[in-house]
């Protein structure tokens, strides 16, 4: 996603709507939050909620606008104004932080170091396979930042049409984009349960 100005840290109306979900099918007593959503499952690259409804959308390539020549710039932020005019219907805009996983990478430099006879390459592995691990820490909290354009649907072939319809639009305006997985939706819901309490690397913007 392109933005030009600075995102402030707000629930938003996702947020606003899982809320006043959870309160109305809150179970007395439960101790677990997943009790308190209104998910039923997470299938397909779509949430389907208790009362039939299906949240879904795309998650868009991102791409660094100040790159461009300024009549490419220009382009591509009028072809998004009117890309953005032409949805008709409530949608989400979400901004969220995903930790960067490079376990396989640090696996292979594992595998490495263990088969590495010589004694000063090993000692340059290891400092690579240190390194790593401190780019996993608290301290740098190195992270993916992603961005996804999400909606709520009850029947499956507007559901369709709509998901159609934002990944040809973003194609317009130079941006690739794809249907939300399973797993992006987890990672979703768990920043926006958890962020900033249990995780530390940050929390979802809406």
């Amino acid at each position: 996603m392109i933005s030009l100005q600075k995102e402030e840290d707000t629930i938003g109306k996702v947020g606003v709507y899982l809320v006043a979900t959870m309160k109305n099918n809150a179970k007395i007593g439960s101790k677990f939050s997943e009790d308190w959503l209104p998910v039923k499952q997470i299938v397909n690259g779509m949430i389907q909620t208790d009362n039939g409804e299906f949240v879904t959308g795309v998650k868009v390539m991102p791409k660094n606008i100040f790159m461009m020549e300024k009549s490419q710039q220009d382009s591509t932020i009028y072809n998004l104004r009117n890309f953005y005019n032409m949805i008709d219907y409530e949608f989400w805009l979400i901004v969220a932080d995903r930790p960067v996983d490079i376990n396989v990478y640090l696996a292979n430099l594992q595998l490495l170091y263990n088969k590495t006879p010589d004694s000063n390459t090993r000692k340059l592995i290891m400092q690579d396979i240190n390194k790593a691990n401190s780019f996993m820490s608290a301290q740098y909290n190195v992270v993916d930042t992603e961005y996804y354009i999400l909606f709520k649907e009850k029947k499956q072939e507007l559901l369709q049409k709509k998901l159609h319809s934002l990944i040809s639009g973003l194609a317009g305006c130079g941006l690739n984009s794809v249907q939300t997985s399973n797993d992006d939706l987890r990672m979703l819901l768990d920043n926006f349960l958890n962020g900033g309490n249990v995780t530390t690397f940050g929390t979802v913007m809406a």
